[in-house]
Parts: C-alpha cells; sequence; structure tokens
C-alpha cells in the first residue's frame, strides 16, 4: 500500500463521515498522505475510501474492541509498514440533556469507552509503528472540545456530563502521552473543531465540516519540533 517512502501514511478514525471523514481527505488531497479510514462499518470505510480517492483505503475498526484494534493496527503494519499520522476522531455524544446528578452511569460508561479509552487503545495499538517512521516522528491529534476544557466543565449551561468528562479525560490523556514521549519526535495535541455541521453537532451547526477539519490537519501536518502537549482552536492554543 505504501509504495513511496516518501509518502505520509495517517490513519483516521471515525473516519467514514463528517469532520473524521473531511480530515482524511484534506490529508490526502491536500498534503497527499496515504489514508486509512477507519469505523465500525466495513462497507461504510470502503464507500469513504472510494469517495476521498488518492489511494485512500478503508478497513473495519472498533474502538471499544480490543481484538478489533489489535486486528486494524495489524493490518496496518502488514499493509503499509509504517505509520505518521494517528488522529483519533472516533467519539459519540448520547447525553445531551442529562445532568451529572442523575444522568444513567451507563451512558457515562459507554461515552468513555469510546472518547478515551477508545483513543488510548489505539494510541497505544498504534504507537509502535509511528516510532518506525522516518526520523523517529509522528504526529497523534486527539479530537477534543471546549466543553472538556476547565472552563467548559465550569460553564453554568451544565448539562452532557459524560461527554464533557470524555473531552476532560481526552485532554488529561493528550498530557500525558505528550509528556511521555517528549523528545521522540512524536507530538500530541488536542484540537477543538468548534460546533460543526454534522449529523453529531446537528443542521444549526454554524461551522462547515471544513472549517472543522482545518486545525486537526493543521496539527496533524505540523513540522518537527512543533508544538507538542497543547488544545487548539482555530490554530491557536487555548487554555486547559
Amino acid at each position: 500500500m505504501a509504495e513511496d517512502p516518501a509518502r505520509k501514511v495517517a490513519v483516521v478514525s471515525g473516519g467514514s463521515r463528517g469532520i473524521g471523514r473531511e480530515i482524511a481527505r484534506q490529508l490526502a488531497a491536500d498534503h497527499g498522505a496515504l489514508v486509512v479510514v477507519g469505523a465500525r462499518s466495513a462497507a461504510d470505510v470502503r464507500t469513504a475510501a472510494a469517495d476521498i480517492g488518492q489511494g485512500a483505503r478503508g478497513h473495519a475498526l472498533d474502538v471499544t474492541d480490543g481484538a478489533s484494534v489489535a486486528a486494524f493496527a495489524a493490518w496496518v503494519e502488514r499493509e503499509a509498514g509504517r505509520l505518521d499520522i494517528l488522529v483519533n476522531n472516533a467519539a459519540v455524544y448520547i447525553d445531551r440533556g442529562a445532568r451529572a446528578a442523575s444522568i444513567d452511569l451507563g451512558q457515562v460508561q459507554a461515552t468513555l469507552d469510546v472518547n478515551v479509552l477508545g483513543a488510548w487503545r489505539l494510541s497505544q495499538a498504534l504507537l509502535p509503528l509511528m516510532a518506525r517512521a522516518g526520523g523517529g516522528g509522528g504526529r497523534i491529534v486527539n479530537l477534543s472540545s471546549e466543553m472538556g476544557s476547565l472552563r467548559g466543565l465550569e460553564s453554568s449551561r451544565g448539562g452532557s456530563p459524560a461527554y464533557r468528562l470524555s473531552k476532560a479525560a481526552l485532554n488529561a490523556l493528550t498530557i500525558m502521552l505528550a509528556a511521555e514521549l517528549a523528545g521522540s519526535g512524536v507530538l500530541v495535541n488536542a484540537a477543538c473543531p468548534g460546533w460543526v455541521r454534522t449529523d453529531m453537532g446537528g443542521a444549526s451547526a454554524p461551522r462547515t465540516v471544513a472549517e472543522g477539519a482545518d486545525t486537526p490537519v493543521w496539527l496533524a501536518t505540523l513540522p518537527d519540533g512543533g508544538p507538542t502537549g497543547g488544545l487548539w482552536a482555530d490554530r491557536r492554543r487555548i487554555p486547559w
């Protein structure tokens, strides 16, 4: 699959639709990356890869299933032999209108399993392959939200406690991985795409998927020595 050793290889989880699909498209079309789209439906990822073109490939991936993650990582290693970019985009938002004092904790567990542990599983599985990239570098981008920042958690609007908690935990994971990987050439950052018109964001959201994908793609293509361990929105660092 990666016949050109100079071509970057990128994985985008949850890449069959919405922001993830646009991130994959931009990485392929605008940056020449060989993109692997991962999502639960094998049919959906094949369709997405065909639409993206540029040699994009799709492979089934359930980030909540350790066996699925391991099989996906083995497939990427076998087909590409390396990895330069990982975008942890897969996420769920199932607790609109809920309150922390009364939410069904099953919703919290399900949200954390995708939004936090899913990104963690995939990062652990693919980091060894990323270490093989030229120069020992790599880029990990975690799709987060300002709703998970401390300011977001303190917001008087409240609501969506599972989603907010998951993004706060994803932010913490970003900080920890960035610290552990400091000096390795792997840069780890979190991106807040804003409120985007997708199935998750809804039709009234003010931002397009292209606008939502811009900062994640920018972080995925940072030059060597770029920033790491930050939360970014519109290419600007924002407080945790």
